[in-house]
């Protein structure tokens, strides 16, 4: 992203995003920098941030997983982020893709499938080795890799609102959908249409 992100303590945090994990991995990412009374706020400020972000988007990090220097989870999130961020916005926009930063996360990726018992028979799951951040996030870069050769592009938005800088990717049935969120940004444009129409009318 362009822009300098601007940090403001009182409102990060995962918790604040709107719409969270609801989207595609690879969008949710993008949505971590949002926009607050017209300032960019990044709610990945920590490691533990982004621990959590890969908890509640299905990827949990090992316990214990001492041999990681501090801050070094947290750059390296950031740093694909952004990479992802250019790569969906050039996509979009049919322009030339530069795929360096993300086939170096992509070629840290270690991982291997399992088989889980369970009532009903066997569970296929894929485990990825979590010895460096690379490794950490290589879940989030192989679903990025996905959505990036998978993904129908016209469908992949952003945010009607000019103030808001969240993605979304319209899986609607009438593929209309034009705002991140119909409680927030939907509700914000319906209220202010209607102001104007008493307007007028007056």
């Amino acid at each position: 992203m362009s822009e300098k992100v601007t940090v403001l303590h009182e409102v990060t945090g995962l918790q604040d995003l709107p719409n969270r994990f609801t989207e595609h991995p690879a969008i949710q990412m993008l949505n971590t920098v949002s926009a607050v009374d017209g300032e960019l706020v990044d709610a990945l400020q920590s490691d533990s941030d982004v621990r959590q972000w890969l908890a509640q988007a299905g990827w949990p990090v090992e316990k214990g997983l001492s041999s990681l220097k501090p801050a070094s989870l947290l750059h390296a999130a950031r740093t694909l982020r952004e990479a992802i961020r250019t790569l969906i916005e050039r996509r979009k926009a049919e322009k030339r893709l530069e795929l360096s930063t993300l086939n170096e996360f992509l070629s840290e990726s270690r991982s291997h499938l399992e088989l889980i018992p369970e009532k009903a028979g066997l569970r296929l799951v894929r485990r990825w080795k979590q010895r460096t951040a690379e490794e950490v996030l290589a879940p989030l870069a192989e679903a990025a890799a996905e959505f990036l050769t998978t993904a129908n592009f016209e469908l992949v938005r952003r945010c009607e609102n000019e103030e808001c800088v969240l993605w979304f990717y319209d899986q609607t049935k009438s593929h209309r959908r034009r705002w991140c969120s119909m409680a927030t940004c939907g509700n914000r444009h319906k209220v202010a249409a209607f102001r104007r129409r008493r307007q007028n009318a007056e």
